[in-house]
């Protein structure tokens, strides 16, 4: 896996680790999830590995790091299909360096619509400039040559 020790311990790595007061919304032994606390959409959750990977570019094509890319979507999905079942459109990805705000792999997990309107921005590709890459895509990039996960 792409998990590497940090010196000292991101603010993800202590949310990780349940040292700070931040409401988990899911927590289980490969993630936790957590509102953002600056929301850009209706709804607007973080999952996070709970091993410290610094961003997707630290990510290797391989069932390890795939399988934690699943399930961090997965996990996503899930709970914004519970808290917010109305909306018409989920969005679901990662900053890429240089405009990734913590230096601590995260998912964004929005229910649009974007709150302002404006805030879109922040989640436009800039292509082989970084921006937000979806999830989906990311998959597709890490997925195993020769497995059939899923």
């Amino acid at each position: 896996m792409a998990g590497a020790t940090s010196p000292t311990p991101c603010v993800f790595c202590q949310i990780a680790r349940n040292s700070t007061s931040t409401q988990l919304l899911h927590s289980d032994e490969k993630v936790v999830a957590f509102q953002d606390i600056k929301p850009a959409a209706y709804r607007h959750y973080l999952v996070i590995s709970v091993d410290h990977i610094p961003t997707v570019r630290d990510l290797q094509r391989g069932a390890e790091d795939y399988s934690l890319v699943r399930h961090m979507l997965n996990v996503g999905q899930d709970l914004l299909q519970q808290d917010a079942p109305q909306s018409n459109q989920y969005r679901f990805g990662f900053h890429q360096p240089p405009l990734n705000s913590v230096n601590h792999l995260h998912l964004h997990c929005l229910a649009l619509p974007f709150i302002p309107r404006w805030k879109h921005v922040k989640y436009l590709s800039l292509g082989p400039l970084g921006g937000f890459i979806e999830a989906e895509k990311l998959l597709e990039k890490i997925k195993p040559l020769s497995s059939t996960s899923s």
